[in-house]
């Protein structure tokens, strides 16, 4: 009976020791069929020569531009002006206030979807922000506003290294609000074409049309060269385009989606009373990427 039994204990922990073997392989080939992506591409070194170019050939007209847009009879005209107050309004504090309630809202009432767009829009935002606030320090560009003592006209070639971190009149490269208007429409877009495939094609002419305006707004009210939007929009596409790949794409298990996306917190009623019980529900399998992520 011993021996009989002790035959049995074997077979038990060889069949477990296989199985647990089978579930290992198993999932290693689960693992492997993931795809690894890298957040930069071959097209992000495309996209990026595109807008440093774009920069270099508007500097040329900086001056040309900046002059026609303070003719008096445009700088009169009320309905572009308030345009683009308007436009500027959206970009700052808009959309950071639009991101926030979005997630908020999509949070509270379990709209995923809304959340997501929230979030990676308002991260978006701050990546970009970031980015931008650090080059007006480091250029010191002036604003086209500024006048030398020596010169009433616009000088757009008035750069000093460090100093916009004194003043903020010094600060005109790259356009924030530029940076933030695009960085809202490449998150949107690209969260967008995921749940709608093929939407980029009507979304994106929107947002990016808009976050377009948000920069003009900012030449015609005199605050930036035509350089300095041209490089806010290159800021704020890599920013939305990098956020919304790496969270969907890169590292969709990461942690801080986890906390702000999947966590909850509930009542519980227990003897004891009233209780909040907390748990992260992971999603089980996020939707297939557009090409559009990059």
């Amino acid at each position: 009976m011993r021996a009989h039994t002790g035959h049995m204990r074997k077979r038990i922990r060889l069949t477990a020791i296989l199985l647990a073997t089978a579930l290992s392989n198993a999932t290693a080939q689960v693992r492997d069929t993931i795809p690894r992506v890298s957040l930069f591409t071959w097209e992000d070194a495309v996209l990026g020569a595109a807008f440093i170019g774009g920069t270099y050939a508007l500097r040329p007209v900086d001056k040309k531009w900046a002059e026609r847009l303070q003719d008096p009879r445009n700088q009169q005209n009320r309905f572009l002006g308030k345009v683009a107050t308007g436009f500027r309004t959206i970009a700052d504090p808009g959309a950071l206030i639009i991101g926030a309630s979005l997630y908020t809202i999509g949070r509270v009432s379990g709209k995923d979807r809304l959340a997501d767009l929230g979030l990676h829009g308002t991260e978006a935002l701050i990546v970009g922000a970031l980015t931008a606030d650090g080059m007006k320090v480091l250029f010191g560009r002036a604003r086209p506003y500024v006048k030398s003592s020596t010169d009433s006209t616009f000088n757009p070639d008035d750069w000093q290294v460090g100093r916009g971190l004194r003043q903020e009149q010094f600060r005109s490269f790259p356009s924030g609000h530029t940076t933030a208007g695009f960085a809202a429409a490449a998150a949107v877009t690209n969260e967008t074409s995921r749940w709608w495939p093929g939407s980029q094609w009507y979304i994106g002419p929107i947002m990016f049309g808009g976050a377009t305006m948000i920069g003009l707004s900012r030449m015609y009210n005199n605050r930036h060269w035509a350089s300095d939007v041209m490089m806010g929009a290159a800021i704020g596409t890599f920013a939305g385009n990098k956020v919304v790949r790496y969270y969907h794409r890169v590292n969709p298990n990461n942690k801080l989606d986890q906390w702000l996306l999947d966590f909850s917190v509930s009542p519980v009623h227990t003897a004891d009373g009233l209780h909040l019980s907390w748990s992260i529900t992971p999603r089980l399998a996020p939707p297939r990427p557009s090409r559009s992520v990059r």
